[in-house]
């Protein structure tokens, strides 16, 4: 008998939702969902499809998750399609197989398991799905959390199926995420001659020792939580290409991830008087990617660790490491956090794949978890 996790999550790797397009993804999960009870509300936006589902009234627990995923590159380096799920040496590979079809299919068959051992938990199962966090993120959960907030739902517990695992299954979960803040900065001068420069003012060597002393700023010391903040410039450029010409301007694009020792506004007013310092014509425009969340020594976050204990890795790790998730977005209804999913080894490589055993594990701790919160 195919196990029902493979078959589910091989379903959903067969689909190729390329982000934002999920074309057809979440109709397999809301049909699955409305067969034991779930109530469907679907809240798609634009090109983006996303859904809120509940079962049940009282605490809240949600499950979070995406069904879009990021293109395969070049196909050719696959060993397989990567759009036709393939199974070989207790390996699942395609694309989507890790990051996060595989966790969303174990979330899926826990919560089917649950209801039907115990129909009469006491509390909600919710989830909110969408196809948009591979990408933009702008029309996908954080839509959906807007809408859930105008009308004062209430999520007590999230778990979020990102693959935060590193080499085992469960030796690693999140618990909070840093803050993303990108700045693009134009800094104008005069454009001329290079044989003329008395005639001309470089922007590129007037902003030399802005840009020292940007990549030299110690923003904070980070605490037991997170690690420091940090910056990295990604972009100098002038546009300019050829030899003989000073440019008028350049353009410099940073971001910088930040904990909760260091605000938005502290980062703009260092970066504004450094600019000042050195007397820097500019225009700077500011992206906020999300801001920093974090769910300490909690109710959730001690029973997924027992759980991690109870089916797989005996010595869990809680980390706010990697990048961004749309748990910066769930933060907002303020529950308690934590993401937990497969091993992120080949997440957006070639050949992504996830270990059926692991597939099975998670499942069974993403039960325990509605067993602990529920029962």
């Amino acid at each position: 008998m195919t196990c029902p996790i493979v078959q589910l999550a091989s379903e959903l790797i067969s689909i190729p939702s390329i982000s934002p397009n999920d074309n057809g993804c979440q109709n397999i999960l809301i049909h699955k969902l409305k067969k034991i009870g779930f109530t469907i509300e679907q809240m798609n936006e634009n090109s983006t499809n996303n859904f809120w589902a509940y079962r049940g009234i009282g605490k809240t627990l949600t499950f979070l998750g995406h069904t879009d995923v990021v293109p395969p590159g070049k196909t050719l380096q696959w060993n397989t399609n990567p759009f036709n799920p393939t199974i070989k040496n207790n390996r699942l590979y395609g694309r989507g197989s890790a990051d996060m079809k595989g966790s969303i299919a174990a979330m899926i068959i826990a919560v089917e398991r649950f209801v039907l051992k115990h129909s009469n938990y006491n509390g909600r199962i919710s989830f909110i799905i969408t196809s948009d966090e591979e990408s933009k993120a702008t029309h996908g959960t954080i839509k959906v959390v807007k809408k859930l907030i105008s009308r004062n739902e209430k999520i007590d517990y999230c778990v979020i199926g990102e693959p935060t695992s590193d080499t085992v299954l469960g030796d690693t979960l999140k618990n909070g995420r840093r803050g993303s803040l990108t700045g693009k900065i134009k800094i104008f001068g005069t454009q001329g001659h290079v044989a003329y420069p008395n005639l001309a003012d470089n922007p590129i060597h007037k902003s030399l020792l802005f840009l020292h002393e940007l990549t030299c700023i110690k923003w904070d010391s980070g605490n037991k939580y997170f690690d420091k903040t940090n910056l990295e410039i990604v972009t100098i450029t002038s546009g300019n290409k050829i030899n003989n010409m000073i440019p008028g301007e350049i353009t410099i694009i940073f971001n910088i991830r930040f904990n909760t020792e260091t605000t938005v506004k502290s980062i703009k007013v260092k970066i504004f008087n450094l600019l000042n310092k050195f007397n820097l014509k500019n225009n700077i425009i500011w992206t906020l990617s999300g801001l920093p969340f974090l769910t300490k020594n909690s109710s959730l976050v001690n029973i997924v660790l027992n759980s991690i204990k109870k089916y797989s890795c005996k010595n869990p790790k809680v980390s706010t490491s990697g990048g961004t998730s749309d748990g910066r977005f769930i933060a907002l209804m303020k529950p308690e956090i934590v993401e937990l999913g497969l091993v992120n080894k080949t997440i957006h490589k070639v050949n992504e794949y996830t270990k059926i055993s692991d597939l099975k594990l998670l499942t069974l701790i993403y039960e325990n978890i509605l067993k602990k919160i529920l029962l």
